[in-house]
């Protein structure tokens, strides 16, 4: 069968967009993910924040945060409360891109790969979230974690040097080259590929079991958003570890570490095993938010839409 697209008889031809172009999910993935993106991260920045500080508070010297509430006071009281959301113009101007990558990129995979009655087999749906994840990890994440990490590292010395954004960008740029902000990409690659491999597995096999194989069939919002929090668990326990390894290799001190395997040996010598899982009570309350968060609005609004089109 030729991947070209049929017109329906007595219909108006079809475009050469709608012949050759992304199809219509496609670009919903895209549209409706950025979206998504940019509203979730507003809601869950400061329990990233608190779980990027945590991990960052090294085992091998004097630990500055007793704990994630520890965390959070001491933030508050010596920066106020938006210092809880310092960085967030990094992962904001960040998220709707990677979002847009993520779901993009899955919607299209999805339309390759899914069967006559769209769906995936469990193969399937762990590459699919694996392609989303390598996707979104090299366009997006990898620049925009790296920014990140290194303002709120910044924010913990006794004179921070970064005023903004882009001054935060052109330091790190002169200071290391564009590959300043590219620090860590093999461990972001192998945390956001594990991640949404896992998260989208688990979401579309519990989609799929809901509805007994019908896509046709209406999820409510608040079950979306259990098995959002689900996935979100899975990923969590699934690849803290790496996270744990980036977050290192994209501090202000990575320069002490040769390489991504380098830095997690030291990790295991100095810290032990459990320093793999630093941070992980803040990012499972934040993961799970986030991943049920996002999944909720992004059914949201394409129902909206599939509604709304339904009525022209």
């Amino acid at each position: 069968m030729s991947g070209k697209i049929q017109p329906v008889p007595g219909a108006k031809p079809l475009s050469m967009w709608q012949q050759y172009g992304p199809s219509e999910k496609t670009v919903r993935g895209i549209v409706i993910g950025g979206i998504t993106g940019g509203i979730e991260i507003c809601i869950t920045f400061p329990t990233e924040y608190v779980k990027t500080q945590l991990q960052l508070d090294e085992r091998s010297s004097t630990p500055k945060f007793k704990g994630p509430i520890d965390c959070v006071k001491q933030t508050v009281k010596g920066h106020g409360f938006f210092g809880l959301y310092r960085g967030l113009s990094v992962l904001l101007y960040g998220s709707i891109p990677k979002s847009s990558f993520r779901f993009g990129t899955f919607e299209y995979l999805k339309s390759q790969a899914a069967d006559e009655r769209g769906n995936l087999s469990p193969v399937m749906r762990l590459l699919c979230g694996l392609g989303a994840g390598l996707s979104e990890a090299v366009f997006a994440v990898t620049p925009m974690e790296t920014v990140k990490v290194k303002f709120i590292h910044d924010q913990g010395l006794a004179q921070p040097k970064y005023k903004g954004f882009v001054h935060g960008v052109g330091c790190i740029v002169k200071a290391e080259g564009l590959g300043g902000i590219y620090k860590g990409v093999t461990a972001t690659m192998a945390k956001q590929g594990s991640n949404q491999a896992i998260r989208f597995f688990v979401m579309e096999t519990l989609k799929d079991w809901y509805r007994g194989g019908d896509n046709t069939q209406t999820i409510s919002k608040p079950i979306v958003g259990l098995m959002g929090a689900v996935a979100g668990a899975a990923s969590v326990y699934g690849n803290t570890p790496i996270d744990v390894v980036k977050t290192r290799m994209q501090g202000l001190e990575a320069k002490k570490y040769k390489n991504t395997l380098d830095c997690a040996m030291q990790i295991w010598k100095k810290e032990g095993f459990f320093a793999f899982y630093k941070g992980t009570v803040p990012r499972l309350s934040r993961v799970c938010l986030d991943v049920g968060i996002t999944f909720m609005i992004y059914d949201s609004i394409i129902e909206f839409l599939d509604h709304y089109w339904k009525k022209q």
